[in-house]
């Protein structure tokens, strides 16, 4: 974090309405102020991510995002997440302590894609990298697998430039769908039994085995696609150099 007063311009007020000290009222035009700079902080990360696939389609005719979607963490649970933790419910805790209000994931087809992304976004002139926490190398407990990485991206108002906190999650469509069903299933059954839990931990580990396997197939596959055009290129060239020959039956 940064920690110089003068530095964090993430933290300035807006015409004096965005008061750090103050308790947040989730009722109150603050509030909705300050959803406001997180919803143009998502909107401009996820311009870069879309521009980013553009360019990689048509330029390197490389396409490894299947899609991408965005969210903006409700108040009660922003709330919640600050009580639970014990922090008091100031806007300055809000902004420098919780990390996941704005979040986009990125998902992709295959792991190594993940880390390309993980790679270029790391690149992206303009924005801060808070954290990176590799849950594809290192699962959670309940099975969970992704990249996070915690960024900071400027936004451009009349009264100035913020850095605002985004989350990034980037996965597979295999991670994608066990998180999006694991989720389903603890929201609506909170005291889930040992049992289903070990079961869903087992089918996150299957998932990653399939998608181990599918990206043995892609490599495999891209090595016979870049073998084969060269050998196409080869006799491409060879025939440019060399003139035809025909034989004639007289």
């Amino acid at each position: 974090m940064i920690e110089d007063d003068d530095e964090k311009s993430y933290l300035i007020k807006m015409d004096n309405n965005l008061v750090n000290k103050e308790k947040i009222n989730i009722d109150d035009v603050t509030f909705d102020k300050v959803m406001f700079l997180y919803n143009s902080a998502l909107k401009e990360i996820k311009t870069k991510i879309d521009i980013l696939q553009d360019e990689l389609k048509l330029f390197h005719n490389y396409e490894p995002i299947e899609y991408i979607t965005t969210r903006i963490k409700k108040p009660e649970n922003i709330i919640e997440k600050m009580e639970r933790k014990k922090y008091e419910l100031t806007y300055e805790n809000m902004f420098d302590k919780i990390n996941d209000i704005a979040g986009i994931r990125v998902v992709c087809n295959f792991k190594k894609d993940v880390y390309r992304l993980v790679e270029i976004i790391e690149e992206f002139p303009d924005i801060r990298i808070i954290n990176k926490k590799d849950f594809m190398k290192n699962p959670k407990k309940s099975g969970y697998m992704s990249y996070h990485i915690i960024i900071e991206v400027p936004v451009t108002f009349s009264s100035g430039t913020m850095f605002v906190k985004v989350e990034i999650q980037i996965r597979t469509l295999g991670m994608d769908f066990w998180a999006s069903i694991e989720h389903k299933l603890k929201y609506k059954n909170p005291n889930i039994n040992k049992g289903d839990s070990k079961n869903l931990v087992k089918y996150a580990r299957i998932i990653n085995n399939i998608d181990d396997n599918i990206l043995t197939i892609s490599n495999r596959l891209e090595k016979e696609r870049i073998k084969n055009n060269i050998m196409i290129e080869a006799a491409d060239s060879k025939k440019d150099i060399e003139p035809n020959k025909f034989n004639f039956k007289l």
